[in-house]
């Protein structure tokens, strides 16, 4: 299927959801925001969250610090 995550396009397997898109792209997931489809999807979310040809994804790193 293809997607297009922070602007790029790429190809990834069909039926993939996001966790595992994360981990495909060496993500830690506690440490991000995903935006689907211009929705941000909750963190407990990810693993049931399925993931279609065409999806539009923002995946933001958060970093701390002061």
């Amino acid at each position: 299927m293809q997607l297009k995550i922070n602007g790029q396009d790429q190809q990834q397997p069909d039926g993939m959801n996001l966790s595992e898109l994360l981990t495909s792209l060496s993500l830690d997931p506690r440490r991000l925001a995903v935006e689907l489809n211009r929705r941000l999807v909750k963190r407990g979310d990810f693993q049931q969250t399925v993931l279609h040809d065409g999806d539009v994804l923002e995946i933001v790193t958060l970093v701390g610090g002061g």
